[in-house]
């Protein structure tokens, strides 16, 4: 029987702070604690080289479930469609009007927080209905 690996997802972005605590509210994440001997992470970034300030931040599961997000900068934007995102699993189980209503409430929260919604795509003969959508610095994710 082959093991489990434990996997972190990364995005590149421009702003990784500003990233991680968007996707803190979509999951429910947290931001770990920083590193012995900081008091806090704008301690920790200030003690780094100049170049490195800035240029990575994280986030957790707090129930220690789901993979830890990493957000690293990088010097170019995004220039082609994602060829993997995060399926945001909000309708689970759900069917119709009551699963397409919760996806539009989570759509509306997300919004506020910076999102962008791309579509609404109905429940057809083979799928239920999704909202593609976009994070803070546009990158695609699914609320299902």
């Amino acid at each position: 029987m082959a093991s489990v690996k434990q996997f972190q997802v990364t995005f590149d972005c421009a702003d990784p702070e500003r990233v991680a605590r968007f996707w803190c509210e979509v999951l429910g994440y947290v931001v770990p604690p920083p590193p012995a001997g900081f008091a806090s992470w704008a301690e920790y970034d200030r003690s780094l080289p100049a170049g490195k300030r800035g240029s990575w931040f994280a986030c957790v599961d707090p129930t220690g479930v789901g993979p830890r997000l990493f957000f690293q900068r990088v010097p170019e934007g995004r220039v082609v469609k994602n060829r993997v995102h995060l399926d945001v699993r909000v309708g689970t189980g759900l069917v119709g009007e009551e699963r397409l209503a919760v996806l539009r409430a989570e759509s509306a929260r997300l919004v506020a927080l910076g999102a962008e919604q791309v579509q609404v795509l109905i429940a057809d003969d083979e799928n239920e209905s999704c909202i593609p959508m976009r994070d803070v610095e546009g990158n695609e994710f699914c609320l299902d």
